[in-house]
């Protein structure tokens, strides 16, 4: 009676492509020193708003921490004046 042994195969780490074709993002208020992060702007402030209303993190904006932290204080409170709504349907 022959018994089958099998060899345990390593596998090989897959390559991915998506470094590639990821792009490094970069900070727009950092990279642009004359523009500056205002509640009445609002035009800035609603393309870093998803559309159902929730705000974008910093890795799909791309702002560093301090202007991130800064954009969602101005947001807040330009949703506290009813400058920008809570919540779209």
């Amino acid at each position: 009676m022959k018994v089958k042994v099998r060899a345990k195969v390593k596998k090989e780490p897959r390559k991915s492509n998506s470094a590639l074709s990821m792009r490094k993002r970069f900070c727009r208020f950092c990279a642009d020193k004359s523009r500056s992060i205002d509640y009445k702007d609002l035009k800035t402030m609603e393309s870093f708003i998803k559309e159902r209303g929730k705000i974008v993190s910093s890795r799909n904006s791309g702002n560093c921490a301090k202007h991130q932290r800064r954009l969602v204080e101005m947001v807040k409170k330009a949703r506290f004046l009813s400058l920008l709504p809570y919540v779209r349907y």
